[in-house]
């Protein structure tokens, strides 16, 4: 048995971490973000707002094969079990028993890398990408410096965090540049991410406005940056953190692809911490910081054997924490209501709600997270109808609401439930409903002003010239229509927090023509302030209809 485990060591290692993601995919329910990506899977496009195209690509081939959880996570498992193999080829595989304590020490490795999630191919992608660099710098062929540009181009199709990658690996190594290997290698990638860039430029770059002026800008907390610092030690561990990080930190690199790991390692954390004085950070975004972790921590190691009996030490405090989540996961067995809520709380319910909506189309309030998992779990059509005091996501752009126009459905909120004759108790709680024979929402009107900054005196009216898109279908009902119910809003922030909602003097059949005048009178205290354009047709909310432009009252 013993000779049998030596030599197949490696087929144990990763067949065994294979069938253990297979079943955590097969039994876990969806998370709310992997329902929301399965969403995208139905819409397929070069890009979407909040992300590049891969994990909706992953999905929807995965779930072409298994219409079920196991279809949407099969490719990002599979690409995860790869990058284990992929980051394994970047140390010098001297002792395999050292890189497999090491990568099950990573909990966040284990009870992530089946999942649905960006994170998962960046990851992945991360590791071919200094793979191919590594070949690269052992020989500048023709092969190589294609190799090399396709592993960025998939790094930048996984999410957009690539950049810091590509960008710390030339901040490593000024001396590429000098290489007409590397230009070319840049323009491949280049030419691969057209077709996104192309999207993008259609959709006036949301995603990268979304990313660089709208999430997460928030006024400065500093538990913020303690929450980062903190999540980093859990994702590096969590038990094992107070090692590898430090033996990742310390490894002095002796050449230049682990130069370029350092680099990459020490700028993801550093460009992450510097954005925590920007708002909150997620502690995953760091995930590709994961991949020169592992190989760093494994090489500094290789030299200190107290520390690797520390390691060794500690690993089976985290295999238990490991098993224990995973079994959490799997069964209702905790009493905790956010870990039920977030685990075991979709599977019968809506079953039942479809049932009590005849299976109609479903809208929900505000949000993405819920209208994804209903739909995934009931298979009826679902929106998430957004508010315009919140944050937009794809469901702002899907021709869904379009296509709902005039139609019957029915409207859920988990909120004020007061407006509800019905109600239905669920693991989240109760979850009212009430039927609308004819859905009438705006919230994919577009309003593109003429100016983005505007000045008045205090008192004075706000006159905004408006270009506005809309699609046919609207347009039909709005001409078709004698009025159009509800109100032209506009919502004014200050510091990103909403401070007065002031109704317009057009009524809302005004939209129906491409360019109007939108009259308003603010009645705002001097200051500066952001606004928004917003819909709000009766029964349901004020829908974001433009982007924030800025007001300076005098």
């Amino acid at each position: 048995m013993k000779q049998f485990v030596q030599k197949n060591h490696r087929l144990l290692f990763y067949g065994g971490w294979l069938l253990l993601g297979l079943l955590q995919a097969t039994l876990t329910e969806l998370q709310d973000d992997e329902a929301y990506y399965w969403v995208f899977s139905r819409y397929p496009a070069w890009g979407y707002f909040d992300h590049p195209p891969m994990t909706a690509m992953l999905v929807k081939a995965g779930y072409a094969i298994f219409p079920n959880e196991l279809g949407v996570r099969i490719f990002p498992l599979l690409l995860h079990v790869l990058s284990l193999y992929l980051v394994e080829q970047l140390t010098d595989k001297k002792q395999p028993l050292l890189f497999y304590t090491i990568t099950l020490s990573l909990a966040a490795l284990q009870l992530t890398g089946f999942m649905a999630v960006p994170d998962v191919p960046l990851i992945c992608f991360t590791a071919f990408f200094f793979l191919c660099y590594k070949k690269f710098l052992a020989q500048v062929s023709l092969l190589n410096t294609v190799l090399l540009g396709m592993a960025a181009a998939l790094l930048l199709y996984s999410k957009y965090h690539a950049v810091l990658i590509i960008f710390f690996t030339l901040l490593s190594n000024w001396r590429l540049l000098a290489r007409y290997q590397t230009w070319l290698a840049g323009l491949l990638a280049l030419a691969l991410f057209t077709p996104h860039l192309y999207w993008e430029y259609q959709h006036n770059w949301i995603s990268f406005r979304y990313h660089l002026f709208e999430s997460n800008v928030n006024p400065y907390k500093v538990e913020y940056s303690l929450s980062y610092l903190g999540g980093q030690l859990l994702l590096a561990g969590p038990v094992a953190g107070f090692i590898l990080l430090p033996a990742a930190f310390l490894y002095k690199p002796v050449s230049p692809l682990l130069k370029a790991l350092k680099f990459t390692m020490i700028g993801i954390y550093a460009f992450f911490f510097l954005s925590s004085f920007r708002g909150k950070v997620e502690g995953n975004w760091t995930s590709p910081a994961l991949v020169p972790l592992i190989v760093l921590s494994y090489h500094f190691l290789l030299q200190k054997i107290n520390w690797q009996r520390w390691l060794w030490k500690l690993l089976p405090v985290t295999l238990l924490l490991v098993v224990a989540a995973r079994i959490i996961m799997i069964e209702d067995i905790l009493p905790v209501r956010g870990i039920q809520q977030r685990f075991h709380a979709w599977k019968k319910w809506p079953a039942e709600m479809r049932e009590r909506t005849k299976g109609l189309p479903v809208v929900f309030s505000n949000s993405y997270q819920r209208a994804s998992k209903y739909w995934f779990y009931s298979g009826q059509i679902t929106l998430s109808q957004n508010d315009a005091h919140g944050r937009r996501n794809n469901f702002n752009f899907w021709p869904l609401e379009q296509e709902l126009i005039g139609k019957p459905v029915y409207f859920l909120d988990v909120y004020d439930l007061s407006r509800f004759n019905d109600s239905l108790k669920t693991p989240l709680g109760y979850i009212g409903y009430r039927y609308d024979s004819s859905f009438l929402c705006f919230g994919t009107v577009s309003f593109s002003p003429g100016n983005k900054n505007y000045s008045i005196r205090q008192g004075d009216s706000l006159l905004i010239n408006c270009y506005t898109a809309l699609s046919y279908r609207q347009g039909m009902y709005i001409s078709e229509s004698d009025s159009v119910p509800g109100v032209l809003k506009l919502i004014f922030f200050q510091k990103n927090k909403p401070v007065k909602d002031v109704v317009a003097v057009n009524p809302v059949k005004d939209i129906g023509a491409v360019d109007f005048t939108l009259r308003s009178l603010p009645a705002l205290p001097k200051g500066d302030y952001t606004f928004r354009i917003a819909i709000q047709t009766p029964g349901y909310n004020p829908t974001p209809n433009s982007e924030k432009y800025k007001l300076k009252v005098e």
